[in-house]
């Protein structure tokens, strides 16, 4: 397990006569429909790194990479209270991080008046599918969904080869890009005859993001995922929902965040579930569904 990134417009009314004006009226908004299809668009492009290199959580929205979603992962126009508000998508861990001990073991404020390693390298399947693989492509397909919606996504990392960035970045980022919400996406490495999912959340809270949105946050990622045929973890937390002191990328956060642990990645039914494009495009869909109910409430 392992958190970094509107116009308004006046319309003039003329002084047209009654019959002229409702079809003024159509044709203005015709004419704005079209503009959209043409210009809301979002499209990606992938740019590989040749060499691990550190990280450091983005300040912006990252260049888009592949996606391999399946059809029906990327839904509609979302409703305008969430268009334009920012999102930041954690993928936990980093390709890179198991070839850099001394980076990832260096020590770091945990936001609770200690520290903890900078990143750790995650859990794998049994058959060797990484945790760093599964999130990075999970995130890329919840990217491509949210911005389908015009809604602005912030990555805390670049690419699936690099290191870090440390948890204590990640747990700046949201503050950093502005963001609505933070959300962080991983998967559990624990004993085989354990499974589903959890979301975990900042407990105690350390200050007003953590008291309230971010159990909003967690509830909506929670019930979305439950809605998507997702079992509930039967190991941790309760009714889906983790209370964590322990994970620095919630503790320092001044923005609602919540981590998502979507599977656990050594039983070997959800094994084959995270490994299979198909099972990775379910959890897309269901946490960009837990993401759009909190912007839209």
């Amino acid at each position: 397990m392992g958190a970094p990134l509107i116009q308004r417009s006046r319309v003039r009314v003329f002084g047209v006569p009654a019959p002229r004006r409702l079809a003024v009226g159509v044709l203005a908004a015709t004419a704005l429909a079209a503009s959209c299809l043409g210009s809301c668009a979002a499209a990606t492009s992938g740019v590989p790194t040749p060499a691990p290199t550190v990280e450091t959580a983005a300040t912006g929205p990252a260049p888009a990479a592949p996606t391999s979603a399946e059809p029906g992962s990327i839904r509609p126009a979302a409703p305008a209270p969430a268009a334009g508000k920012i999102v930041v998508l954690d993928p936990g861990h980093n390709g890179g991080n198991a070839g850099s001990p001394n980076t990832i073991n260096r020590q770091v404020p945990d936001g609770r008046g200690g520290t903890k390693p900078c990143n750790t390298t995650g859990t794998s399947t049994d058959a060797g599918y990484a945790e760093h693989a599964f999130t990075w492509d999970v995130a890329q397909r919840v990217k491509a969904s949210l911005e389908q919606q015009s809604i602005r996504v912030v990555m805390t990392r670049s690419s699936d080869v690099g290191v870090g960035p440390c948890v204590d970045e990640r747990g700046a980022a949201g503050a950093r890009a502005g963001a609505a919400a933070v959300v962080s996406i991983h998967a559990d490495g624990s004993a085989a005859g354990n499974r589903g999912f959890h979301v975990a959340y900042s407990s105690p809270p350390l200050n007003d993001a953590q008291r309230g949105p971010a159990l909003d946050l967690s509830r909506d990622l929670r019930d979305a995922l439950r809605d998507g045929n997702f079992a509930i973890s039967d190991y941790i937390g309760k009714d889906g929902l983790s209370p964590r002191p322990d994970l620095a990328g919630l503790s320092l956060s001044t923005v609602p965040t919540a981590l998502v642990e979507c599977a656990n990645m050594r039983n070997a039914q959800e094994a084959a579930l995270v490994s299979s494009p198909a099972g990775r495009a379910r959890y897309a869909a269901a946490i960009t569904e837990g993401i759009t109910r909190f912007l839209t409430r």
